[in-house]
């Protein structure tokens, strides 16, 4: 019985392709080299699954039989010393063992000078080199390396590439609407001129996997690059260029650009221009080019989608977490690839793991707050809050409305009208010290928020422009959820929006504007507070779903205010609240004078009494300059 023959795989029949091309050329140059059988190449290619690399190459340049022999010819010299030694003697000079275009021009069939003209494929890819300064004819040809590689069947990104791109598998985990969005993509890349593809939106993670699920489908890979990465106008860009219009055929690939906050720098935007297709542009807000272009809009998943998308992940784990899900989908707004990522925890006990998700899709949005607001450790809780109980009763629902936001909205429809507005947004309005920022500090407590203070003071601006872009910031930042947003002295910004009588009042009112925009939009929970609520525009109160007025504390509440005071490991000595809310001022100012008895009854090694409240009470009222009354200090000492 013969013998099975293995057939060669496609490296090895290409390496053998490579070969017998060498030969012939060796042929053409020099006859006394060995014969050959002038249909070897022939039967080389026609047993090989895929064409040979150098066909390929030839197809996807459009080179002429001449160019594909004067880059064969170039290869040859690298990788074979036999067609390097003909190259040199046939200079007639041994030494020189190189090719060159006039050795190319006299020897290889179907000569043209356009070969080497910069526009056409060897130079304008540079797929050959020229080395030298002695003239078109007598300069040495050079194959690129990335070239070389691919013909001898080594087919990788170019490495002055590597540093600045990054390769992006398609997604095992995806929402239905991003899928979606893939599928008319690919119908519109089906045109024979395909145009540049927009995403806008705020799921830079979900762009990149449309884009590869995408490239997917057109038997490409997707490589992204970030603007800030791309280097300026020159020659350093005119290179990155050409090099990534010739990987992108060669690899296959598609490039997803993504832009940075700020938008595209120069540098980015001559790319964005010039970039071949299939080419990907993200970004937040549109941006304008003059090539064109088709825009989608990728947002992250609806509460409803992320819902789905934590049950995939888990798998029949979620059915164990006890509606834990619906709490993560209605807080948080996640990317895909964040919940699959998110979703390796793992843990026994289902409240443990619930408890372990929480946390982790906490963690997510801290780092980009830190350098924008003062975060707040939430420790008060509803018995530390003093406030008449139809107040306490409104801050109740606030919380309820922030726990049912995903059945409310998505389950039982109310978003399927209109998704603007599904923020929960308060008013905290009253005097200082009322308790405003302890009634934020309560309810991130009780919904196991993050709690970030915003002192819009510092935000606002003179420079026109500043004050929206530090609200963006803080807004963007915020988005992915688990955070409560506390700004502060609101009457900064939102004060009554003037008539126009000057660019001044002109740009005062479309910071305004887009501060309502912002808040109309944002789908967290966002608490303002002021000490004047008559300072504020009636447009823009009708656009909180809350207002909570905090009334000055009446003797009740600050005998309440006392009792809380002082913390059970305090020592004490004959305190008397009833006495004590004889005292005139806020629950702040009560908090403060505690604060300053206990030290100086610590640097008295004494418990704390009325005198050293008497004392502290005075340094209180000389900060704030209101002088205390004899009726209020009555009977304290």
């Amino acid at each position: 019985m013969a013998k099975r023959t293995r057939k060669p795989s496609w490296p090895e029949a290409n390496q053998a392709f490579l070969v017998a091309e060498f030969v012939r050329l060796r042929n053409v140059l020099d006859a006394k080299y060995e014969p050959q059988d002038p249909d070897e190449v022939e039967k080389i290619s026609a047993t090989m699954e895929a064409p040979p690399a150098i066909d390929r190459l030839a197809q996807l340049f459009s080179l002429s039989s001449f160019e594909r022999d004067i880059l064969l010819l170039c290869a040859g010299v690298e990788m074979d010393s036999k067609l390097a030694a003909a190259c040199g003697e046939a200079h007639g000079h041994p030494q020189r063992a190189h090719a060159t275009f006039g050795l190319a021009m006299g020897a290889l069939a179907d000569p043209h000078w356009s070969a080497l003209a910069p526009t056409r494929p060897l130079r304008r890819f540079r797929l050959v080199e020229l080395d030298g300064a002695k003239g078109l004819t007598s300069a040495l040809l050079r194959v690129d390396e990335r070239i070389l590689h691919y013909l001898a069947g080594v087919n990788l990104l170019d490495p002055r590439l590597e540093p600045i791109l990054e390769v992006r598998p398609p997604p095992d985990l995806m929402a239905d609407g991003h899928r979606g969005v893939a599928i008319r993509i690919a119908d519109v890349l089906d045109a024979k001129m395909p145009p540049a593809i927009q995403f806008c939106g705020d799921d830079p993670q979900g762009q990149e996997d449309v884009a590869a699920i995408v490239a997917q489908a057109k038997g490409r890979q997707l490589l992204t690059v970030r603007a800030d990465d791309l280097p300026a106008p020159g020659p350093d860009l005119n290179q990155l260029v050409t090099l990534w219009e010739r990987e992108a055929p060669l690899l296959p690939a598609a490039l997803l650009l993504q832009c940075a906050a700020s938008g595209l720098s120069t540098g980015a935007r001559q790319a964005a221009e010039r970039l071949s297709a299939p080419f990907f542009l993200a970004s937040r807000e549109p941006v304008r080019l003059s090539r064109a272009i088709v825009r989608f809009d990728v947002d992250k998943p609806t509460p409803s989608d992320q819902k789905r998308l934590w049950q995939q992940a888990l798998g029949p784990t979620a059915a164990r977490l006890n509606g834990a899900l619906d709490v993560l989908s209605g807080h948080f707004r996640l990317s895909a690839r964040t919940i699959a990522n998110t979703s390796a925890l793992t843990a026994a006990d289902p409240n443990a793991l619930a408890a372990n998700l929480w946390r982790a899709c906490r963690s997510l949005a801290r780092p980009r707050l830190e350098d924008l607001a003062q975060r707040i450790v939430p420790t008060a809780g509803w018995d530390d809050l003093i406030v008449p109980e139809p107040q306490k009763q409104m801050l109740r629902q606030l919380a309820d409305q922030v726990r049912h936001r995903l059945k409310v909205y998505e389950t039982w429809g109310f978003s399927d009208k209109d998704r603007r507005g599904l923020g929960i947004s308060a008013l905290f309005a009253g005097g200082s010290g009322t308790g405003k920022t302890l009634a934020a500090e309560v309810l991130a407590r009780e919904l196991a928020l993050d709690l970030y203070r915003i002192d819009l003071s510092t935000v606002v601006s003179k420079y026109i422009g500043e004050t929206e872009k530090n609200l963006r910031q803080v807004f963007d930042a915020a988005e992915e959820g688990g955070v409560l947003l506390l700004f502060d002295e609101a009457d900064a910004l939102f004060g009554k929006r003037s008539d126009v009588k000057d660019s001044h009042d002109r740009y005062a009112n479309i910071e305004v504007g887009y501060l309502l925009q912002r808040m109309e939009t944002y789908q967290g929970l966002a608490i303002l507070t002021t000490n004047l609520k008559s300072a504020l525009d009636k447009a823009f109160q009708r656009r909180l779903r809350f207002i909570v007025n905090f009334p000055f504390p009446d003797a009740a509440q600050r005998e309440a205010i006392w009792e809380r005071a002082f913390p059970p490991k305090t020592p004490t000595a004959g305190l008397e609240p009833k006495r004590l809310s004889q005292l005139n001022v806020a629950g702040g100012n009560i908090r403060n004078i505690a604060l300053n008895a206990a030290f100086l009854a610590a640097a008295a090694e004494q418990p704390v009494a009325m005198t050293h409240v008497l004392e502290a009470a005075r340094l209180e009222a000389h900060k704030i300059e209101r002088p205390l009354t004899e009726a209020e200090i009555r009977g304290w000492v």
